[in-house]
């Protein structure tokens, strides 16, 4: 299958780790994940929702999916199990504000600052994260707030 992107965009939450698993719920329920679908058909992000693909579950929960799918993973964001302040397989690892300003050169990135600089994100996790399987999480600001959370990351291969 290979390794494909994915990010999402999701309203913004304090408790990050509440704001994945509701995501991951998502996209478990509408059937976005291999081996339902082919994740890499997807056009990233999802913001229109009415308009992606939902064949809906395979699965009775997650875990059995992602059993199923465990020698190339979901290829989505099933994949990313948890949040942490450190990144390693399997965790969508939360931005710093040092991470962010490394990114974005602002620890307050709008949604067009994020998208202006997403190559250099994806170059950084592919190549320094080493691995496949791993994801961040930025906090998105509108206005000086934070309005949302973007979940991106790469699939197994």
């Amino acid at each position: 299958m290979g390794a494909d992107p994915y990010w999402y965009y999701v309203p913004y939450e304090e408790d990050k780790n509440g704001a994945l698993q509701k995501l991951r719920l998502r996209e478990f329920e509408a059937g976005r994940y291999y081996p339902v679908m082919y994740a890499g058909d997807l056009e990233f992000p999802l913001d229109d929702l009415d308009m992606a693909p939902s064949p809906g579950k395979a699965h009775e929960a997650i875990e059995e999916a992602m059993e199923e799918a465990a020698e190339q993973g979901t290829g989505s964001i099933l994949d990313l199990e948890k949040t942490s302040e450190k990144g390693y397989q399997g965790v969508a690892h939360i931005l710093n504000r040092d991470d962010l300003t490394k990114y974005f050169n602002t620890d307050k990135p709008t949604r067009q600052v994020i998208e202006e600089n997403l190559d250099n994100v994806w170059d950084d996790i592919r190549d320094n994260e080493g691995v496949r399987g791993v994801g961040i999480c930025v906090p998105v600001y509108s206005n000086g707030a934070p309005a949302e959370l973007l979940f991106m990351g790469y699939s197994y291969d």
